[in-house]
């Protein structure tokens, strides 16, 4: 069954709809984005978040020791990566916390997601490419191009949507979804988006066993 993840939570009323409809993990940015939360706000969003939800810290190019404090306290479980990171920076991470590590990369080409594959991560995300960007376009990418048999694990993120999800776990078979913009409404997270972005996947996992 493919995760899901919901991406991009800033308020208390973000942590109430996802605690009302259990997606599998919560996301919270901590580079620059107009998604950003600063650390004092993440901290009061994961005491409140769900126990059944895990929360993931989206970080880009971010000094090693600010991360190993946010999850040394708890605010974070997982860690997403999403900037320039190498694979000696990745192992540094990996070493220091101890959690799980996701690394994005920002696909252009197939050759992008084979020599990820080569990187001590523990998962991969593929996004879509953006010169200006590192995430959180809201397009997509040509799923054509993943390998049918990735040596890692794989969330899939870039313009998800409830018209689109179920065509992503169906052809694609990821790890997990990230989804971010196809659950907002006028730049804000949307219960109603959550909920049903949330229903197509679990219905289609149901459908497909």
């Amino acid at each position: 069954m493919s995760k899901i993840k919901i991406c991009g939570l800033r308020s208390l009323e973000d942590i109430a709809a996802v605690n009302l409809y259990q997606p599998d993990f919560a996301g919270f940015v901590f580079s620059q984005s107009k998604r950003q939360v600063q650390i004092k706000q993440a901290a009061l969003l994961k005491k409140n978040l769900s126990k059944n939800i895990l929360a993931i810290g989206v970080f880009v190019n971010e000094p090693v020791d600010t991360i190993c404090s946010l999850t040394e306290t708890g605010v974070i479980d997982w860690i997403q990566l999403h900037g320039d990171e190498d694979a000696s920076y990745i192992a540094q991470i990996k070493e220091k916390t101890g959690s799980p590590v996701i690394k994005a990369i920002r696909v252009r080409r197939q050759a992008d997601i084979l020599q990820a594959q080569a990187l001590p991560c523990d998962f991969l995300l593929f996004d879509t490419y953006h010169v200006k960007s590192y995430g959180g376009t809201g397009a997509r990418f040509n799923w054509g191009i993943i390998p049918p048999r990735c040596t890692k694990p794989f969330f899939l993120a870039g313009g998800l949507n409830s018209d689109c999800i179920v065509q992503a776990v169906q052809t694609v078979s990821p790890y997990g979804v990230d989804v971010s913009s196809g659950v907002e409404t006028n730049g804000k997270k949307d219960p109603e988006k959550i909920k049903e972005i949330i229903r197509f996947v679990r219905r289609t996992e149901h459908e497909q066993r």
